[in-house]
């Protein structure tokens, strides 16, 4: 049968050339995909400043939800100081660091902050120099309140050397002077003070009773040579039970920030969003060249039937060719998807989405999910598409070989329509939900329509071309007749072609305009509610310094000025008996808040934002049971449970996120305590903005800026994961629109008979170009029409519940575009295989046959 089969392929290159392609760019895809989400899993940052410790014990950073991925929290978890004296005295470990990280920067000459990696967690006690990995100190340990250490990096950025002053900005205190007392050979390491210091600095004296105090972020431990092992599970046997971890090896880097090492799981769930529409139009694309190829060799397969072939042995060779040419185009195509995640890394990083220093995974099981899943698609595809040539008695196999079925299935058109029907219904999502998953329901229904259009098309291509047939009947050319009749005689073949160009154009239509769309009404939503016109931040500082609201208050011009932090929060709730986990944003707010945003309260009010309580959106509440009066259970971003009370309901939820905490609910539970922006409502003079302007000035590191957002219309500053489904739908339209083309090229070459008949009844070369040119035109304008009609209720949809109006935002030459590009490449691929047809003389393209 293998024979048999490769012998086929050599005398159906070019029809399988559209198989190969098929193949080799969706192996690229799954490929791609499974390396992202293998590097979620299993990647790691570099250990950083905690190379040199061997056993590192932290906090779990992330929270479990029964039967469900875990959630990372980026808010850091703390471990009890006493535990470092307890570590210490296990056999075989030889120093014992009780590290704590806080904001801390130093200010040069000019009175700039010098860029720090990361300002949040940026000052450290100088024990931490320990768990360095081999650092030279030029210089000795601060010895007491009075001086500081800094690594080499920032020294060199600073200008300055061991015995300089220098001004450092601790934990959101004023800027004071210390004595540089050494420079450490570690760059990005930070900025290091003595440990009495650092602790007072950062409020971890057991006797300040703040939310962290007599607590430390992680314990590093040094060990004997060859005990790491033994004295790591020493420890995982102490601490079983605690909720703590005890790492090794590459995990240690994760530990460093918990925030960087969240982003791990941003690669999961971007890999699982992907997959699904990745793996969808694959199996489309691929199933539709297989039936264009397996089609074309309908008389061989029913030659075989005639001589005694059975309908398995049928099956069986057209699976055993198509897999053939799969396992040819899989390697160069798993190749290209270890490429492919490179790039699309790179993308991530470069829009900050994942840290630059966390590396991909490379190994061998996304390449073999990839071959497994597409050899078993190709086997379902080829075997499908040969399904009913293998069933047909012999003899009508024969006959019908060179010709399609009369009628096409009523059980495949009303399978169809029941499918535009559920897209139909799934495209009102919107109207109910209007938040970014119920946004999804419009490009997935335009999907799910595409394929119910792929199942009708049949009967949809028969009945215009009969239609097209009946208006040119009479008066029409010879060229359009014989076009318009070959489109209702070949409606099966026609209509594989239609729905593919038709989902390419749907894909991008729903897709594209959704993403703008979402993007219009979060710009709409975040203009509308904010009432300030300033913003101020310190992002060079990892934090507002204390008094900073106090002292843009008391400014001149200034209305009303509300801190505003943002946090991670995961809500646990029930839903149809069962309970979901979501984690998202949240804002921090204060009772204040209300006089610089207004997000459209419809229940309860901000003013009541004190003690536990939260505020919801509208969807939320309506989906959660989370009315006013309520009470809810939270788990907050360093993992703390919460019972918190509902005290507003608001509608802004698209554009301020679904949960808004009380600033005394968060107050302990974030990883500097420190407010992150100040926004700021003046009485709009030039007066009071020259006022905010030299009160920034004035400050280190305080940074003043327009509230106003983005524009809409621009996608310069758009949100990161605007760009990356921008990005992916450039990739699958490229994909789309080559599979497409090859496609119609081994079409339009397999009627090499059909083109050689014609000559020898008498038409021109002339005749038969105009006549597939006017087949190509159908074609396209048949694919544009119901590609149009299939996204414009979506569409519509999307845009009444997100912007209140029946159509959706975007770019306005999207559609030209599109329709444009469908149009060449059906020309295009229609006509330069027609011309190669063309110069093979009639008699040999059918002898050949």
């Amino acid at each position: 049968m293998l024979r048999l089969a490769i012998q086929m392929v050599r005398h159906r290159v070019t029809a399988l050339i559209a198989v190969a392609c098929a193949v080799l760019g969706g192996a690229a895809l799954i490929t791609g995909t499974g390396v992202l989400a293998e590097s979620g899993l299993r990647s790691h940052l570099p250990a950083g400043r905690l190379g040199g410790a061997d056993v590192v014990v932290a906090a779990d950073q992330e929270f479990h939800p029964a039967e469900d991925l875990p959630i990372a929290l980026p808010e850091r978890r703390t471990v009890s100081s006493r535990l470092v004296g307890e570590l210490a005295e296990l056999p075989g470990v030889t120093a014992t660091v009780g590290d704590i990280s806080f904001p801390a920067a130093l200010v040069d000459a000019h009175g700039q902050v010098v860029p720090a990696g990361d300002p949040q967690a940026a000052g450290h006690g100088w024990s931490s120099t320990k768990l360095l990995d081999g650092a030279h100190v030029d210089g000795s340990g601060p010895a007491g309140s009075g001086e500081v250490a800094v690594d080499s990096a920032t020294a060199a950025a600073a200008g300055v050397k061991v015995g300089d002053r220098v001004q450092v900005v601790a934990n959101a205190r004023p800027a004071a002077r210390y004595r540089l007392s050494a420079v450490v050979g570690a760059p990005g390491a930070g900025v290091f003070f003595a440990d009495t210091t650092a602790v007072r600095l950062h409020g971890r004296d057991s006797s300040d009773g703040g939310s962290r105090a007599g607590t430390v972020d992680l314990i590093g431990l040094r060990t004997a040579p060859g005990s790491e092992e033994r004295v790591a599970a020493e420890v995982r046997t102490k601490l079983k039970g605690t909720g703590l971890e005890t790492v090794t090896g590459a995990g240690r880097g994760d530990l460093v920030s918990p925030g960087a090492g969240a982003s791990r799981s941003l690669l999961i769930l971007l890999a699982g969003s992907l997959a699904g529409i990745i793996l969808l139009i694959t199996g489309f694309v691929m199933a539709s060249a297989l039936a264009v190829s397996i089609a074309g060799q309908r008389r061989d397969m029913a030659l075989m039937r005639a001589v005694g072939a059975t309908p398995k042995q049928i099956r069986r060779l057209a699976a055993a060719q198509s897999t053939v040419v799969a396992a040819v185009a899989l390697v160069p195509g798993v190749a290209l998807g270890y490429l492919l995640a490179g790039q699309f890394r790179g993308l991530l990083a470069d829009r900050g989405v994942v840290p630059s220093e966390l590396p991909l995974t490379l190994s061998p099981l996304p390449a073999l999910a990839t071959v497994l899943l597409m050899a078993l698609a190709v086997q379902v595809s080829a075997r499908g598409s040969a399904w009913r040539t293998s069933r047909m008695p012999a003899t009508e196999a024969v006959a019908e070989s060179r010709s399609e079925p009369r009628n096409p299935s009523r059980t495949r058109t009303r399978i169809g329509l029941l499918v535009i029907v559920a897209a139909t219904t799934m495209s009102a999502v919107p109207l109910f939900s209007r938040t970014v998953l119920g946004a999804t329901a419009t490009s997935l229904a335009g999907i799910v329509g595409a394929i119910g259009l792929a199942l009708t098309g049949p009967a949809l291509v028969r009945g215009i071309g009969g239609a097209a047939a009946r208006l040119t009947r009479s008066g029409a050319s010879a060229p359009t007749w014989l076009a318009m009749a070959n489109v209702r005689a070949y409606a099966l073949r026609n209509a594989g072609i239609v729905s593919t160009l038709a989902m390419a154009v749907v894909f991008v239509l729903t897709y594209t305009l959704t993403q703008t769309t979402v993007l219009a009404a979060t710009a709409h939503d975040t203009r509308t509610g904010t009432l300030a016109q300033q913003r101020l931040s310190a992002p060079g500082l990892g934090g507002l310094p204390d008094g900073t609201l106090a002292a843009v208050r008391d400014t001149t011009g200034v209305r009303a000025a509300a801190p505003v932090t943002t946090t991670t929060v995961v809500w646990p709730y029930k839903q149809f008996g069962d309970t979901e986990t979501e984690s998202g944003s949240a804002m921090i707010l204060t009772p204040g808040a209300s006089d610089v945003l207004d997000l459209d309260v419809r229940h309860g009010s901000l003013d009541r934002l004190t003690g536990a309580t939260i505020a919801v959106s509208s969807d939320v509440a309506r989906s959660r049971s989370a009315e006013v009066g309520h009470r809810v259970s939270l788990i907050l971003g360093d993992g703390a449970r919460a019972d918190a009370k509902v005290v507003a309901v608001y509608a802004r939820g698209l554009g301020f996120g679904t949960v808004v905490l009380s600033h005394d609910l968060a107050a302990g539970h974030t990883t500097t305590g420190l407010d992150q922006s100040i926004l700021i409502r003046t009485d709009g003079t030039a007066a009071a903005r020259q006022a905010l302007t030299a009160f920034a000035v004035s400050h280190p590191a305080l940074a003043l800026e327009n509230t106003n957002p983005t524009s809409a219309d621009g996608l310069k500053d758009a949100p990161p994961e605007v760009w990356i489904n921008l990005a992916t739908i450039v990739v699958l339209l490229v994909y789309l629109l080559l599979s497409i083309a090859n496609k119609l090229v081994a079409a339009t070459a397999q009627r090499r008979v059909e083109l050689g008949a014609l000559r020898l009844n008498g038409t021109t070369p002339r005749q038969i170009r105009a006549m597939m040119r006017r087949e190509a035109a159908v074609t396209a304008a048949t694919a544009l029409t119901t590609a149009l009609l299939l996204s414009a209720l979506p569409l519509a949809l999307l845009g009444q519940g997100f912007l209140g109006r029946p159509w959706p935002a975007g770019p306005v030459w999207l559609l030209p575009a599109l329709a444009l590009t469908v149009t060449v490449t059906a020309f295009l691929t229609i006509e330069l295989p027609t011309r190669q047809a063309l110069r093979t003389p009639p008699a040999d393209a059918i002898r050949a046959q």
